[in-house]
């Protein structure tokens, strides 16, 4: 094994010109973590976040961008029983994914699903780990209920809408464009929403009313979603594209029985995230072996050109998911 590998650093915060090829010295896996060589690494809009000086890693987590990656198990610390060398596995980081090396809390790695490519299985965890704790953990079926996820083409997205859909939900998502919607329809989604074009209040509305939103926008999307939510239903909030500090007519939470929630998946407890990899093991995964799931990777581009995947995700050029390569 080598002594140093390859990694991409910040020279400092700012924009995507600021990360460039490095070298550090591997990392050593802690008693209950694995070394993984990484295949591919996902990028995510909290690398975009951190990138600009505004996420910092919690305490004791690598400074490198990249929470999500797969590859093969280089090592294994004294308390890991459930991994050898040599197995392939996708996992969600607490960072550091972005090098050639990364140890992991092995509770937090999973197998490859069968029928996935290892470079794909790189953009899985992430997304999946986020949707499903924040959507479907611990709850029961919502068949035939509406499920309004925004920025439907995304990474987030993609995978919000395809989750409700293997669950008999019905997805409705917002898109840019009618090349975003066709992409959106092909996950899924019953009815994909032009925003420029269409309004998702009053489509969702006639349509009975969402029981479930999962919105990365925020901004005026907040008292809209509030608008288009069906009385007991949830609004789950993942990002804030458009802002977080907003003035809205809270009354109608009340009178329609809303729960408005969000959550940061970084800064759970590992106990929590490993409880998720186990549920995702057993409910998720065996969808992607009888091609109920599938993967939705936009663009592999080596790590040289990480620039580029970030400038690419925020000009939101993409569909699925953007990795990069060692």
């Amino acid at each position: 094994m080598l002594d140093a590998m390859k990694t991409i650093e910040m020279r400092e915060a700012g924009g995507p010109d600021v990360l460039e090829v490095g070298s550090r010295p591997l990392p050593a896996p802690a008693a209950h973590e694995v070394l993984v060589k990484v295949t591919a690494a996902g990028v995510n809009g909290p690398d975009l976040v951190q990138r600009r000086g505004h996420y910092p890693p919690p305490k004791g987590a690598s400074d490198l961008l990249g929470l999500e990656v797969s590859g093969e198990v280089a090592a294994v610390g004294a308390d890991v029983s459930a991994w050898s060398v040599g197995d392939r596995i996708c996992a969600l980081t607490n960072g550091g994914g972005y090098a050639e090396y990364v140890a992991i809390d092995a509770g937090h790695c999973l197998p490859i699903p069968d029928g996935v490519s290892e470079i794909d299985a790189a953009g899985l965890c992430e997304t999946f780990f986020t949707v499903w704790s924040n959507c479907f953990l611990g709850r029961g079926p919502a068949k035939g209920q509406i499920f309004l996820v925004h920025g439907g083409a995304g990474g987030i997205g993609s995978t919000a809408t395809q989750l409700g859909a293997a669950l008999g939900m019905r997805v409705f998502t917002t898109c840019a464009n009618d090349d975003d919607a066709g992409f959106c329809r092909a996950n899924g989604a019953e009815r994909a929403i032009n925003y420029r074009t269409e309004d998702f209040v009053e489509i969702v509305r006639a349509a009975g009313g969402a029981s479930l939103i999962l919105d990365i926008i925020g901004g005026d999307y907040i008292a809209r979603n509030i608008k288009a939510a069906k009385a007991d239903s949830r609004i789950v909030q993942l990002a804030f594209n458009a802002g977080s500090k907003v003035e809205i007519d809270l009354m109608p939470v009340m009178l329609k029985r809303l729960t408005y929630t969000g959550s940061t998946l970084r800064s759970r407890p590992d106990a929590f995230k490993a409880t998720v990899a186990a549920d995702l093991k057993e409910k998720v995964w065996p969808l992607f072996a009888d091609g109920t799931l599938k993967t939705n990777t936009h663009a592999v581009l080596p790590f040289e050109q990480a620039a580029e995947a970030h400038q690419m995700m925020e000009a939101a050029r993409h569909r699925g998911k953007i990795l990069l390569t060692p």
